[in-house]
């Protein structure tokens, strides 16, 4: 499902982020991209709440990027079958929200959209050992039969 290339990591060390970014796991890169995705959101929050528009769009923009440049590009369409045609569908939806909420000034859609990067940083920690186990087996691909 995901990408083992190092498209994610050069979108994530783009936006300002490069500490164990090139040594680590394919599985840890997308939970790294996830927490940047997080942090960006919650920055934007912090400078909407102070009225600072260019820091709010920034970090809105960061947060953009590691959407569509760092987790969505690391989407294999063709071996993720509908789990990544729906993932595609949903970073389409937060990368949406997120230019809607920098165009309004809201927090409520900032929040949503950090309550839907929480429910999918989760996730993809949850299947950690899953995905650590299958990386070690031979033969076995970056981080699992999901992952180009």
């Amino acid at each position: 499902m995901f990408s083992s290339s190092r498209s994610g990591a050069n979108a994530y060390a783009h936006v300002g982020v490069t500490t164990g970014v090139m040594g680590a796991s394919p599985h840890k890169l997308i939970a790294m991209l996830y927490e940047g995705a997080r942090k960006a959101v919650a920055q934007a929050r912090m400078h909407l709440q102070m009225g600072n528009v260019a820091g709010r769009g920034e970090a809105i923009g960061k947060a953009i990027q590691i959407v569509e440049s760092g987790l969505q590009q690391a989407l294999n369409m063709e071996a993720g079958g509908e789990i990544a045609q729906r993932l595609n569908a949903l970073y389409d939806y937060i990368a949406r929200r997120l230019l809607e909420a920098n165009i309004k000034q809201s927090e409520p859609m900032l929040v949503e959209v950090d309550g839907l990067l929480a429910t999918l940083e989760e996730a993809w920690l949850g299947i950690g050992p899953e995905a650590d186990r299958l990386a070690g087996a031979p033969g076995a691909p970056g981080a699992g039969p999901m992952m180009r």
